[in-house]
């Protein structure tokens, strides 16, 4: 296997149209994680009018609101944060997002990027947003890499 070829992503795409699905629940730290998808956009040269914003009410709904952006875009970016509270409900939100979400990515010809943070308290989600400094980063910035490395594979195998 000497002559295979490896196909290697790249996130310099000024050209890619973006969609951002965010979730208003929790508000105080999904607005954190579209800052940083955002910031890490914006940094890769690609233009404001190149992005498309949709917030929907919560995490549960976000895989119903990026398939009808798929077919306007070239790749998704979800953004919720489903903290643990007292009753099973966190766990039929995470499951619904997840499975919505993944079945987007199986049946569909453009990337989805998982960027819904599940996680036991506040604390934790706001550590993955970037809010309190715990060395995590931002989930949303690292949703926006990886979904541009994700449309850029997407893009060169398809001319394959």
């Amino acid at each position: 296997m000497k002559n295979h070829r490896t196909l290697k992503a790249s996130v310099e795409d000024p050209d890619s149209t973006i969609g951002i699905v965010v979730a208003k629940w929790n508000s105080f730290i999904t607005d954190e994680l579209l800052a940083g998808a955002l910031e890490v956009l914006h940094q890769k040269g690609i233009e404001d009018e190149r992005v498309v914003v949709v917030r929907c009410p919560g995490a549960y709904e976000i895989p119903f609101i990026a398939r009808q952006l798929l077919p306007k875009v070239d790749g998704v970016i979800t953004l919720g944060a489903v903290i643990r509270g007292d009753t099973p409900h966190f766990h039929y939100v995470c499951d619904a997002a997840n499975r919505g979400i993944t079945e987007l990515n199986i049946q569909g010809n453009k990337p989805v990027v998982f960027g819904v943070l599940t996680t036991d308290n506040i604390e934790q989600a706001q550590q993955r947003a970037g809010i309190v400094e715990s060395g995590k980063g931002n989930k949303g910035a690292e949703a926006a890499l990886a979904l541009l490395e994700m449309i850029d594979l997407n893009h060169q195998i398809s001319q394959l």
